[in-house]
């Protein structure tokens, strides 16, 4: 076996050998066992499925919240000659009927489904007619109640696996705490506990902490200081353009992506960050994941996340190809209050939640005991707007009201604009339009294939551009197209969704399960107190506080985060720790005090250091820290 599987992995991928516990893992799927991997990002998971699926018989099923990797790794396999195909929540019914006939018919190895695709009966009822010899649970820890990203639609999984008892489940995730990973293997019913884990250290990263309020100066600093590709991340889409434009202002190349861009946007500007035309990239959350960039040599974080796994996780996507890399966190004074707050903007009362409840019903129009299995499109800022709610708020309940079962509300998804061509090649001869139709038509059939048997992604600002003509009127053209009935074209759109699991209530009914609000609230609180504590308390090293964070006992420090690197010159000049202290109490002794940032540059020393020393005056009762101001106690 294990000669074949290195074989294919030579004739496909064209690698000779296998990453760390790639080969291991393999190996335990084929040998029938449920198996959970947790790889760090960039530990390249997908080949831990996609080797054993060539090698299986039957067809392998890869369930994945992410719909731009399924098509990236859906194009990938075809290239290589491997036949796959995904199905997602947004596709008409004629592409999934189309899909679903290849599946029955055996002519697909690999299979990806969104988790949302779970929640039709019709289409689990019609994978008993298709072989599936693998399940595959990509980004596991959604299905964990304990996790930070919960989906409920991921509970669903387990449906798939009762029909196929034979087949083994492959879990995997980039970061996952212990509970977390008992949880996984819980709701998946593992047959048996087989895991393999790669240590969350990465030797050629450096974890850097830089304190102050001026953070706009310190991402400068940062960018100036080191070299090659960035990744800078904040929490709103708004700030994406905004530092971007600051950056570019200030002559470093930069961009800026979120979740809400056109799909032809976000493949532009991947595609000039992936080839180097753009150093830094500004993103929200919703970049990383599936972009494969091994330089990346600086990960910033202009806003604190809200739990060591995301930060893990995004940090980690610096410095994949084994050399030097830096994940540098910017902190202010104000973050440990923002974090703190963020756990009741999350946990809004239970009257309000029923509020939300009953004005999505009525937005909606859907009447009390209707609803059932069906799916609306919900328009989520007009909704706001309309009934006058904090789009915030909202939204966090709209995630208690999905996980207490009551609906799912699925953010943003945008689809590509998509056609096929519904008549044969011989009745376009007698196909009489107007001339602009005519010539987006025959651009059409110059510019893309396959158009007759399958749905074919199209670009209309391309066939615009080369026609010398508006987009709204190869708009118009196609639609006219469609009611000839030439052609079936799906418009391009972004629209959240609401999809109702349940019939509706009267808001009285509608409660919290202790699972979904007290026990997700206890566990927010103690994932936001690890980040505070990993931002905020530099007397450790900063990879030993996550390393303990995530199960592992650490043996020594990393010697190459900001806390190590101090440790190392207080070490050696001891002399200076006196020199520090003496400064800190003279600035802390005027009046209001100083803040943190202020005293570092004051003093002139690396700010870990200095930090440090401050924190040593508080223990000692010497001085009093409040958030990031230093004063001396009353």
């Amino acid at each position: 076996m294990r000669r074949r599987i290195y074989g294919l992995l030579q004739e496909y991928w064209g690698y000779s050998s296998f990453r760390p516990l790639q080969e291991e893992i393999i190996l335990s799927v084929l040998s029938g066992n449920d198996t959970m991997g947790l790889l760090p990002t960039g530990g390249g998971k997908s080949i831990t499925f996609q080797v054993p699926a060539l090698v299986l018989d039957g067809m392998t099923m890869v369930v994945t919240p992410l719909i731009s990797l399924m098509k990236d790794q859906v194009d990938n396999l075809r290239e290589r000659g491997v036949n796959a195909l995904y199905f997602h929540s947004g596709m008409t019914m004629r592409e999934s009927r189309l899909a679903m006939e290849k599946c029955e018919n055996g002519k697909v190895k690999l299979l990806y489904v969104s988790p949302e695709k779970l929640q039709s009966r019709g289409f689990i009822d019609s994978l008993r007619c298709m072989d599936i010899s693998l399940i595959v649970v990509d980004e596991a820890h959604c299905i964990s109640q304990w996790g930070y990203d919960f989906r409920p639609s991921y509970l669903r999984i387990v449906d798939v696996r009762r029909l196929f008892p034979a087949a083994p489940v492959l879990a995997l995730t980039a970061s996952a705490t212990p509970d977390v990973v008992d949880d996984i293997m819980t709701r998946l019913e593992f047959k048996g506990r087989n895991l393999f884990a790669r240590s969350f250290s990465r030797d050629n990263l450096s974890y850097v902490v830089r304190y102050g309020d001026h953070k706009e100066a310190m991402l400068m600093r940062v960018l100036e200081n080191t070299s090659g590709t960035g990744i800078v991340y904040v929490r709103s889409r708004k700030r994406t353009r905004e530092i971007a434009q600051l950056l570019t202002a200030s002559g470093i190349s930069a961009d800026y992506y979120h979740a809400g861009l056109a799909p032809e946007d976000k493949e532009l500007k991947q595609n000039d960050w992936k080839e180097n035309r753009t150093r830094v990239i500004v993103a929200t959350n919703a970049f990383g994941m599936g972009i494969d960039k091994p330089d990346v040599r600086v990960v910033v974080h202009y806003d604190l996340p809200p739990s060591l796994e995301e930060y893990y996780q995004e940090a980690g996507r610096a410095g994949r190809d084994g050399e030097e890399a830096f994940a540098v966190l910017l902190v202010s004074r104000y973050d440990k209050g923002l974090l703190t707050r963020r756990v009741d903007e999350s946990f809004p009362p239970l009257d309000y939640i029923r509020h939300v409840y009953e004005m999505v019903g009525n937005y909606l129009d859907v009447a009390v005991g209707e609803g059932y299995n069906n799916v609306y499109e919900f328009n989520f800022n007009f909704f706001c707007t309309q009934f006058k709610l904090k789009a915030l708020t909202v939204k966090s309940a709209l995630t208690l009201l999905t996980g207490a079962g009551y609906f799912e509300f699925v953010e943003e998804q945008t689809s590509r604009s998509r056609m096929m061509i519904l008549v044969g090649k011989n009745d376009l001869y007698d196909l009489h339009v107007d001339s602009v139709t005519d010539e987006v038509f025959q651009m059409i059939l110059r510019t893309y294939t396959g158009l007759f048997t399958d749905y074919v992604y199209i670009n209309e600002p391309l066939l615009a551009s080369r026609l010398n003509i508006t987009e709204t009127r190869v708009y118009e053209s196609l639609l006219y197209l469609t009611r000839m009935h030439v052609i079936h074209y799906v418009p391009r759109k972004t629209t959240p969704y609401i999809y109702y699991t349940t019939s509706r209530e009267l808001p009285k009914h509608v409660q919290m399960p202790l699972t979904v609000y007290c026990d997700q609230r206890r566990r927010m609180e103690q994932r936001i107190k690890a980040m505070q504590r990993f931002a905020f308390t530099p007397d450790e090293c900063r990879v030993n506080t996550m390393l303990r964070y995530f199960g592992e006992k650490p043996s020594s420090p990393c010697g190459k985060c900001d806390v190590c690197r101090a440790g190392r010159v207080r070490n050696d000049n001891p002399d200076i720790e006196d020199e520090i202290a003496k400064a800190v109490m003279y600035l802390a002794g005027q009046p209001g005090g100083h803040a943190v940032e202020h005293i570092v540059r004051q003093t002139g020393h690396p700010s870990a250091r200095v930090i440090a020393v401050i924190r040593h005056l508080a223990d000692e009762g010497a001085v009093t820290l409040d958030g990031l101001n230093v004063f001396l106690p009353q």
